[in-house]
């Protein structure tokens, strides 16, 4: 008997990307995710479910057995820590650089520096490694003014083009991690549903490599 499978998906830019890879795979959303107010949607599969939500739940999901799997970016995996998960594929989409950020010339620091940014554990892990003592300020939007208004030296953030430091006269500093979109499985789930996820995970692996041109 074929069990229930959900995958989790996460919203935005990841999901215009996401269903196209799924699609490759054999799956299909059975009306349009972007026109509706449903958070579960059927698909084409009776025993395929797909769930929308935002992209910092999706590995909590998939830990605990919510979902079977799912699309989340790697700075939100690598916050969460990764704990029950496997992470099978690279995605290659939704391509971004977790990175420091400062005021142009703001020059050194004297003592303590103060690190504003929304992904702590990251940002703890990182500094931590370079044996530089930090404190860090969690914010949950709008990084670039923390420098502006003297509330953090620096940011840790996501950087896609630059374009927003820079209009706000901060510029990157150091990478922490390259970013792209990873499929994630909860380990349960593999070893329960093997027969059912690998030919997923294998369809979207070709289309990976389809887009690549290879």
């Amino acid at each position: 008997m074929t069990q229930p499978l959900t995958i989790a998906l996460s919203k935005g830019r990841i999901l215009k990307e996401t269903l196209p890879l799924l699609e490759a795979a054999g799956i299909v959303p059975a009306e349009d995710i972007f026109s509706s107010r449903k958070l579960i949607f059927d698909t084409n599969h009776e025993h395929v479910k797909l769930v929308v939500i935002r992209a910092t739940d999706v590995p909590t999901y998939v830990e605990y057995g919510g979902a079977d799997m799912g699309v989340a970016g790697k700075d939100v995996l690598m916050e969460h820590g990764g704990e029950g998960l496997y992470e099978p594929l690279d995605l290659e989409i939704s391509r971004c650089k977790l990175m420091t950020a400062g005021l142009v010339d703001a020059g050194p620091v004297s003592g303590r520096m103060r690190i504003a940014t929304k992904f702590v554990n990251i940002t703890k892990e990182y500094f931590a490694r370079q044996g530089i003592q930090v404190d860090i300020i969690k914010l949950y939007g709008a990084m670039e003014l923390a420098p502006i208004m003297k509330l953090a030296d620096q940011i840790v953030d996501i950087v896609d083009t630059g374009n927003t430091l820079r209009a706000n006269g901060l510029e990157p500093l150091e990478l922490i991690a390259p970013i792209s979109s990873r499929l994630v499985v909860g380990q349960a789930s593999m070893k329960m549903k093997y027969d059912q996820i690998q030919p997923i995970v294998d369809g979207m692996a070709k289309a990976v490599v389809a887009r690549r041109g290879e």
